[in-house]
């Protein structure tokens, strides 16, 4: 493979789907856990993002969607930044104002959404940004890529037209949220760099000082 991601045809958009979806349900079923924000404002923001994703696939053409699918996801990746940074400082506030001891089962619970919703969105941010996103590359428009995936490296190892798709975003996500730095995917760009300290620095943050001292003081 070539210093450019090749172009190629769409690729499926359910995995992105299904992944916002179980995140959305998952939260659903965990008690207890604090919200930043009023919940419609979820729904509005998943039913923005999700239904450009059903006309890219169902569309023939298709090059209007792929525009509005790239900001809508934008959108909610922001939404949802905006939101984990939000519920974060709400637990820490719990942490240091309120009686910990009480509220145990909130602080395990909030911690863990925050943190699976910290792998769902930069996933879908890394996705969305690497080589100009899914919408450029599948006009043939693609740029140099954010990521360097194993692949491009052993391309002897790999099928000619390989390109990554979502779920190799969402492994690195998940993988910076895990290990709190590269694993077999080597950022190229400053940009690529930066979210990935951030999302490393979220995730260590909701570990350290949420997750671990709710465990503390589980009776």
């Amino acid at each position: 493979m070539s210093d450019f991601i090749q172009a190629g045809r769409d690729e499926p958009r359910w995995p992105p789907v299904v992944a916002i979806l179980a995140v959305f349900a998952l939260l659903e079923v965990l008690p207890h856990h604090v919200y930043a924000m009023p919940r419609w404002v979820s729904y509005a923001v998943l039913g923005a993002a999700i239904v450009p994703m059903i006309m890219v696939t169902v569309s023939t053409d298709n090059a209007v969607w792929l525009r509005i699918e790239h900001v809508a996801i934008m959108l909610l990746a922001s939404v949802y930044a905006g939101n984990t940074a939000a519920e974060l400082g709400d637990m820490v506030g719990i942490i240091t104002v309120h009686p910990p001891a009480t509220r145990s089962v909130s602080l395990l619970t909030s911690s863990f959404t925050i943190w699976i919703t910290n792998v769902l969105t930069f996933s879908l941010l890394y996705w969305q940004i690497d080589a100009g996103g899914p919408s450029r590359i599948a006009r043939g428009m693609a740029g140099k890529p954010d990521w360097l995936f194993p692949q491009a490296s052993a391309p002897e190892l790999a099928p000619p037209d390989w390109r990554p798709l979502y779920l190799d975003y969402l492994s690195l996500a998940f993988n910076t949220a895990t290990a709190f730095s590269p694993t077999d995917v080597l950022p190229l760009t400053r940009r690529a760099k930066g979210l990935m300290m951030l999302e490393s620095a979220i995730s260590l943050l909701t570990l350290v000082l949420v997750a671990a001292r709710a465990v503390n003081v589980i009776p």
